[in-house]
């Protein structure tokens, strides 16, 4: 069977899931992994400072109940340093997360998200835009995740969607 040629990129638009995160490192044990976030790329001291999971329960503005789960990996940008000269490799993340899930229920389901910052600054949140597989490195590309209305995100998404059935349908609109 013949690899996938690289580089190779998995898309996940803002909606990935802790298993899916994992389902696309585990083949890459042996690659540096990489956080591009906020038009950067996190220095090669970066850590791990907690694994969150999380469920939620809440109530939107439109008055309708929602509930999900979610897995928050909080990274903190460190500047690299005589012992950790290079970014981590995938095998140690993934080591890092399974240590955790012997202890702390991950959902595989669950949303993911990132909070990133360097020390002394605000975290910021992310949603995972894409994985990049390169040839000696994963990039793990975060974008930012944005404040919504629900109702109104709901409803645009709806109106697409008929929108889109209108058109590929003859003599329907």
């Amino acid at each position: 069977m013949n690899a996938p040629a690289l580089p190779l990129t998995v898309g996940f638009q803002g909606d990935a899931s802790l298993g899916a995160l994992l389902d696309a490192l585990q083949p890459h044990g042996a690659r540096r992994l990489v956080l591009r976030y906020d038009g950067q790329l996190i220095e090669p001291g970066y850590h791990v400072t907690e694994v969150k999971a999380g469920s939620f329960v809440t109530l939107d503005c439109g008055g309708n109940p929602d509930a999900w789960q979610e897995t928050i990996l909080q990274v903190e940008d460190l500047p690299a340093s005589a012992e950790k000269p290079d970014h981590m490799q995938v095998g140690k993340f993934l080591s890092i997360l399974e240590k955790v899930a012997a202890r702390v229920s991950l959902q595989p389901g669950s949303r993911l998200t990132f909070e990133v910052g360097p020390p002394g600054r605000p975290m910021q949140i992310f949603d995972v835009e894409a994985i990049h597989i390169e040839a000696a490195h994963v990039v793990i590309e975060l974008g930012p995740r944005s404040a919504i209305c629900k109702p109104r995100h709901r409803a645009e998404q709806e109106a697409k969607t008929s929108s889109a059935c209108c058109k590929t349908q003859s003599g329907c609109c």
